[in-house]
């Protein structure tokens, strides 16, 4: 089972002990019933009938909880869906201004010099719209995170970017569930500022080398 995917397995785990549980309940009376039709103790069996009358109450409470946890499941499934298809439009309507200048006056005023320096600031928001993406659906961990965040602000248009858009990413994060956005924003804010402190970025330009 290493190739299937974990929420997957979890999927089936619940499945299967829901099964099990029906089938217990299903066939206990007719174990019951075929103990009866033999010369056994009346009083015996009503204490085992007793007895199964408690078991069945806890095994469809399990059973409950297992449909419980299979909704819950599903709806964050259905959840994850819905943001991946609308990160999914977000990400078509910029692309659709990289291909089109006259379309990146479209979104919000940025201060930037030039039209190449616009260009570059909506590619390194994608960049990091990805990174978060996967961040927010535990793809990525804290460490990871910090990893790749170091590396990218070594470059020019990373700290550009950031320094233009970290205050809009921090108040688009303070509106959605959960602490994780807000700790996605924390943790690019903390290598920012690491990598800030360590010199100068690397210019774009220099990044290809001239020498032949």
């Amino acid at each position: 089972m290493a190739g299937i995917p974990e929420r997957h397995r979890e999927t089936s785990a619940w499945i299967t002990a829901g099964l099990a549980t029906a089938l217990a309940i299903a066939t206990t009376p007719l174990l019951l019933q075929w103990a009866a039709s033999g010369e056994k103790d009346w009083d015996e069996l009503s204490k085992v009938s007793q007895a199964y009358g408690a078991l069945s109450v806890l095994f469809s409470a399990a059973a409950l909880l297992g449909v419980v946890a299979s909704l819950a499941h599903q709806s964050r499934q259905i959840k994850i869906a819905n943001e991946e298809a609308q990160r999914a439009s977000h990400r078509q309507l910029l692309l659709a201004s990289l291909e089109d200048p006259e379309l990146a006056a479209c979104w919000e005023p940025v201060a930037v010099t030039s039209p190449l320096e616009h260009k570059q600031l909506i590619f390194v928001n994608l960049i990091v719209s990805n990174w978060y993406a996967d961040y927010r659906l535990k793809r990525i961990n804290d460490e990871t995170l910090r990893v790749v965040a170091e590396l990218h602000f070594k470059g020019e248009a990373a700290r550009r970017h950031w320094r233009l858009s970290a205050a809009n990413w921090r108040s688009w994060a303070e509106t959605l569930e959960g602490r994780r956005p807000i700790r996605f924003v924390s943790l690019l804010d903390e290598a920012y500022s690491q990598a800030v402190a360590a010199g100068p970025p690397v210019p774009h330009d220099s990044y290809y080398s001239t020498t032949g």
